[in-house]
């Protein structure tokens, strides 16, 4: 089938306008079937695509479904970041208030035109904590190849979940960060048994100095993720929870091994119902339009 334009957008660039993830964004088609959206970015280039579905739903959410080469996702923060990008665009307002409805939930977003791009906030909702079983860690250290030294001296692995879960596991050093060389065939499969979405490798910030972190996600066919925003969201989920703290905000520097140098902001708040967490990034929206097949 042929696709309508599709718009590429470095979502979560860096403060200074570079690097980011390249997004496909485009109108989905009533008549596409999910085969055909699986092959949108790949076809475009990038490794998740948007589709802004038409109308509202009954609570007033814009529906977008995001999909990678091989599967949907019930939620892509990158994705989110780019596809409100997308649609202040094509308005002429200078901050767009919205909903938007994604794997069965509607929530706020927030997109403003700034100098070097749109900043883009999303209310990412609950996130869900435990501590992942020793079999469960294990694979997952296993397969990500890390050794005790590069172990964080004062935390540890956490099963995160917004909705899909993921581990998030901490190293002592962005030097450790660097030399993770995962076994994706072994990672894919233990994130497969255990039914995580994938695992993020992070250095926590510091003070003023943000965090580092890499994303390996080959069970849905994303070998290294250029910015994971919702894992972003996780680990300021977890931290607020390992401080005692009763807000958290912070600033995680992703995609340098991948040559596209990106950051994400999340902050974390104590609810009466949990741990709540916005999301936010940087867009910068390509002027280049794709028409796909």
């Amino acid at each position: 089938m042929s696709w309508p334009d599709v718009t590429v957008v470095d979502a979560c660039v860096r403060r200074d306008g570079r690097g980011g993830s390249p997004t496909a964004v485009t109108d989905d088609d009533p008549a596409a079937t999910d085969a055909d959206r699986r092959a949108v970015a790949a076809a475009v280039g990038t490794s998740h695509a948007a589709f802004l579905g038409p109308g509202r739903t009954p609570d007033g959410g814009r529906p977008v479904r995001f999909f990678t080469a091989s599967a949907e996702l019930s939620g892509c923060g990158h994705g989110t970041v780019a596809a409100q990008a997308v649609r202040l665009t094509r308005t002429a307002l200078a901050e767009l208030n919205d909903r938007q409805h994604t794997g069965g939930r509607t929530f706020d977003t927030v997109a403003i035109r700034r100098a070097a791009g749109i900043e883009v906030w999303f209310d990412q909702g609950l996130v869900a904590l435990r501590h992942p079983a020793p079999d469960e860690r294990a694979a997952i250290v296993t397969a990500l190849g890390l050794t005790a030294d590069d172990a964080h001296p004062s935390d540890a692995p956490r099963i995160a979940a917004p909705g899909a879960p993921r581990m998030l596991v901490p190293v002592h050093d962005r030097s450790a960060l660097l030399r993770v060389r995962p076994h994706l065939g072994r990672l894919a499969e233990a994130c497969g048994q255990y039914g995580l979405l994938g695992c993020f490798v992070y250095v926590p910030p510091v003070g003023d100095r943000p965090g580092a972190a890499r994303m390996f996600a080959p069970a849905i066919g994303v070998d290294e993720d250029v910015a994971n925003a919702n894992s972003t969201g996780c680990l300021a989920a977890h931290l607020l929870d390992t401080t005692g703290a009763r807000t958290i905000a912070i600033e995680v520097e992703q995609g340098d091994t991948l040559g596209r140098p990106a950051s994400v902001l999340a902050s974390a708040r104590r609810c009466p119902a949990g741990i709540a967490t916005r999301v936010g990034g940087l867009a910068v929206v390509r002027d280049s339009h794709k028409r796909v097949f």
